[in-house]
């Protein structure tokens, strides 16, 4: 099992500072099985869970960065933040149309799950209050501390897929592109989401406190919508969360997912004095993806 990433991709040359844009990508979703992982269907829906979750909690974060826009005067911080909500509302509307052809096609209705993440992200970091006043623009903080924990995250899965050797699982070439895209530009902007909670005066304790909640949320979250995916798979047995987790933890073991040890050091790694997400995967290997990515490519 590997627990860490791979640092080949340190050997690439540092592009420096790079520009954030959206990038069109043109993906072909036809006869893409449901286990597109065939040697792992339970890794499959793990990220098949992940697809469903991310459209959502996207959406959300281009509406938090919008309201907060308005406060920034830093012009290279609003250049970031407006490039990141470019790539972000490329990556939702993408997500959206995999998995309703995806899970429709084969049978699957992502309806009463894509109902609760909606209600999840919306009751933490959806709008609630007017920012106009104080009690609005400290909740605002706080929906920003919560989505620079995300993309934490969402920067370390990224550096993982980009790293992983998910080939071997006879992964369906498309999906993997669609994953090793988004989590290089995930790795591309991981600085904008921490740069904009510190911005705006989220302190170490704020960012301790709401990664402590973030984090197994969000593992929660991912594990709910895995078993309700093989729930309704009909060429999977119903697994409850006690035959469940064990299956994921022996994809974790095989590699098709990352493992524990690598999602607590992670999420450790933000308790450290002057934390920052530079660390966090490598621009160059981002980049160098990018460049080459069969959907990008075929967009442009």
């Amino acid at each position: 099992m590997r627990l860490f990433r791979n640092h080949a991709s340190e050997r690439l040359t540092d592009p420096g500072e790079v520009a954030l844009n959206a990038r069109n990508v043109h993906f072909e979703w036809t006869g893409i099985p449901l286990h597109w992982m065939t040697s792992d269907p339970i890794a499959s829906h793990v990220l098949n869970a992940l697809n469903l979750l991310l459209p959502e909690g996207e959406r959300s974060f281009l509406t938090t960065f919008g309201e907060a826009l308005p406060f920034v005067r830093d012009e290279k911080l609003r250049a970031d933040m407006l490039g990141f909500i470019g790539q972000e509302s490329m990556h939702a509307e993408t997500h959206a149309g995999s998995y309703e052809l995806l899970l429709t096609a084969n049978g699957i209705d992502p309806q009463p799950y894509l109902e609760q993440a909606e209600y999840v992200f919306r009751k933490t970091i959806g709008p609630r209050r007017s920012t106009a006043t104080r009690a609005g623009r400290q909740q605002l903080v706080d929906r920003l501390a919560v989505i620079a924990a995300l993309e934490h995250f969402f920067a370390f899965l990224g550096d993982w897929v980009l790293n992983s050797e998910l080939e071997k699982f006879d992964a369906d070439p498309r999906m993997l592109d669609l994953y090793r895209w988004h989590g290089a530009e995930e790795v591309e902007h991981r600085n904008v989401a921490h740069d904009v909670a510190e911005y705006f005066g989220v302190g170490y304790l704020r960012r301790g406190a709401v990664m402590l909640l973030v984090f197994p949320s969000f593992l929660v979250l991912l594990v709910r919508g895995t078993k309700y995916l093989v729930h309704r798979d009909p060429d999977l047995p119903d697994l409850g969360y006690p035959r469940l987790l064990p299956q994921i933890l022996r994809s974790m073991w095989r590699g098709s997912l990352p493992g524990i040890p690598a999602l607590l050091v992670s999420a450790l790694s933000t308790f450290k004095p002057g934390y920052s997400p530079e660390s966090v995967g490598s621009t160059a290997q981002a980049v160098a993806y990018l460049a080459q990515s069969p959907a990008a490519r075929a967009a442009s």
